[in-house]
């Protein structure tokens, strides 16, 4: 009986032998789904650190871009301060220019570009949200509307000489206006209408259809809707165009040399159709049209000194309005 059990032992070692050599061999060998799944996972590490260095290497462009643009900025502003700032005085804030422009101030300057800025944000910002409203609000969705807006955005590229030509033949000569401060706003008024169009329709855009839809679920008209809810939500943005046309419309000179601007005048505006100066065009005469040219270089970058910061600080006050509007919609 030992025997015959050994033997069959033996028989069945034999038999199994095979089967345990290829089962040893396999526990041995990975298995083909975890060699597909390491590959699978070697894959999207390698695809995720090719986009982390694109992503790094993107945005290091922006930083970049960023630096350019501050840089630019610092060397404009410092290069204006090194050259003017010695012609900075009060005398040169508070009085008029003499002897051909070589001595004395810009004040006539100063009151004229302030007149010509407010007046052009005077005629932009009604017809500009007006426009805005129509277009984000009233609007059919269409070939008009798609025309209109690509209207706007070919007026947005048009030279600024253009509209100088523009004022010149029809608000001085044909409504008979003259050179004046009227003439000289309504054409920097219309030069500044793409910038508050473009701006103030996008701020309307970013407020949510559901200010709407609760509004209107409420008994509200139409007009009410947006003059209650809309336009107040998205007031901040407006204010945005607002300063964006007016620094386009402070620094232009092509528009008000044909419609508002004179070589030279000593007196202060009396009324909106008087001729006036200007700090842009003051500049353009002092470095191109001057009696003495280099004898009055200090005093063409104290006056650009002053346009700089006088532009600087409208937009500062615009700012702060814009920030407090912004604290007192979100309390």
């Amino acid at each position: 009986m030992r025997n015959s059990k050994m033997d069959i032992t033996q028989e069945e070692y034999a038999e199994a032998g095979p089967e345990k050599e290829q089962k040893t061999q396999a526990a041995d060998r990975p298995p083909k789904a975890g060699r597909t799944s390491s590959i699978i996972h070697q894959t999207a590490v390698r695809k995720q650190r090719r986009r982390r260095f694109i992503q790094k290497a993107i945005f290091s462009v922006f930083r970049l871009s960023a630096v350019i643009n501050a840089l630019a900025l610092f060397i404009i502003i410092y290069f204006m301060v090194k050259n003017g700032i010695g012609a900075i005085s009060w005398e040169f804030l508070s009085e008029a220019p003499r002897d051909s422009m070589t001595k004395g101030g810009i004040l006539p300057c100063i009151v004229g570009t302030i007149l010509l800025g407010v007046g052009a944000i005077l005629v932009a910002m009604p017809i500009g949200v007006a426009s805005a409203i129509y277009l984000n609000e009233y609007a059919r969705p269409g070939k008009v509307l798609r025309t209109i807006r690509l209207g706007i955005n070919n007026l947005a590229g048009v030279p600024s000489v253009v509209f100088g030509l523009f004022g010149l033949a029809f608000f001085v000569i044909y409504l008979d206006m003259g050179v004046s401060i009227l003439a000289g706003a309504l054409t920097l008024g219309a030069m500044s209408l793409p910038v508050v169009i473009g701006s103030t329709e996008e701020a309307f855009k970013a407020v949510p259809d559901t200010y709407r839809e609760a509004s209107l679920g409420l008994g509200a008209t139409k007009w009410q809707t947006i003059y209650r809810v809309v336009l107040p939500t998205a007031l901040p943005g407006v204010l945005t165009g607002g300063i964006l046309g007016l620094s386009r419309a402070a620094g232009e000179t092509a528009p008000i040399m044909f419609t508002a601007a004179v070589f030279f005048t000593p007196d202060l505006p009396e009324s909106i159709f008087s001729e006036i100066m200007a700090l842009p065009y003051h500049i353009y005469v002092l470095a191109t049209a001057g009696t003495e040219i280099e004898a009055t270089r200090p005093l063409q970058y104290g006056t650009a000194l002053v346009l700089i910061t006088l532009v600087l600080g409208m937009n500062l006050i615009a700012i702060i309005w814009r920030a407090r509007l912004r604290k007192r919609l979100k309390g």
